[in-house]
């Protein structure tokens, strides 16, 4: 993590774009924040993102006994308990900079389907690829409903995070942090398709390791009413990025739509 740290460091003064990005996003979801706040809280996210890149290469080539040593898993019991049923288990998570070492970690607690969405470089879809059909029961383009609800009939735990931009039937605008978003809601079609039950899972890194917290099952969810379940889903995962500010995924223009860009240096 030094290492990782130290990475991060270095790239900050030469990620212009990238800390640009960062920073709109603060201001629009932490406006509470001074910009002397939100400058720190940027250089703990590049620092987060170099941990990151450090903890890609330990999930893809390093030792199991040492990677299960700084795992901890809070709330499997209720993973283990949504099985039972038969229907599998939707995992509803987001795009922390822990993604891989989260993944890496139910992998090992259950069989797993893991959705992907391949890399434009070729060499790292090629080795990311590699490494999760090593890991996983089975890999899921993340465009590809049909095979997320196939590995849930098998009875599989799914790992889905629906909180990037999306275009087409399944997006609707769902506030985010206050601030309008264009957001994927098909979380609530493939639950009431599928039965699975919903749980919330959110890695945490620490100076111990990694903390992995899985949820109860939603209750109620689906409720009928898309839009809500994806504000209520939203709302988690706010919870957990105050939890961690510096961890969430700060340097994706979330908020990008048709008609309003705020990345723009103009809007900005």
């Amino acid at each position: 993590m030094a290492v990782g740290r130290a990475l991060g460091r270095l790239a900050y003064p030469l990620a212009r774009r990238d800390r640009h990005i960062a920073g709109v996003n603060l201001r629009l979801c932490l406006p509470e924040l001074s910009e002397g706040e939100r400058r720190a809280l940027i250089r703990r996210h590049f620092e987060a993102l170099g941990c990151a890149i450090v903890e890609t290469a330990f999930v893809w080539w390093g030792k199991e006994r040492e990677q299960a040593a700084l795992i901890r898993m809070q709330g499997l019991e209720h993973l283990q308990r949504a099985l039972q049923g038969g229907r599998g288990a939707i995992l509803l998570s987001a795009h922390f900079t822990t993604l891989e070492m989260g993944a890496l970690a139910l992998t090992k607690a259950t069989p797993m389907a893991v959705m992907y969405q391949t890399p434009h470089n070729p060499l790292i879809a090629d080795l990311s690829l590699r490494s999760r059909r090593r890991l996983a029961a089975r890999v899921v383009a993340s465009d590809s409903v049909r095979e997320l609800l196939h590995s849930l009939k098998q009875n599989l735990t799914t790992w889905y995070a629906p909180d990037q931009r999306e275009e087409g039937r399944s997006a609707a605008i769902v506030p985010f942090f206050g601030v309008p978003a264009t957001t994927n809601i098909a979380t609530s079609r493939i639950a009431e398709i599928s039965g699975a039950p919903v749980l919330t899972f959110f890695p945490e890194r620490t100076r111990e390791g990694y903390v992995m917290r899985i949820g109860a099952p939603l209750e109620n969810f689906p409720s009928g009413d898309p839009l809500a379940d994806a504000a209520r889903f939203h709302a988690l995962i706010e919870e957990h990025v105050r939890r961690c500010p510096d961890q969430y995924l700060w340097t994706y223009k979330r908020f990008k739509r048709p008609g309003a860009d705020p990345y723009r240096r103009s809007a900005a």
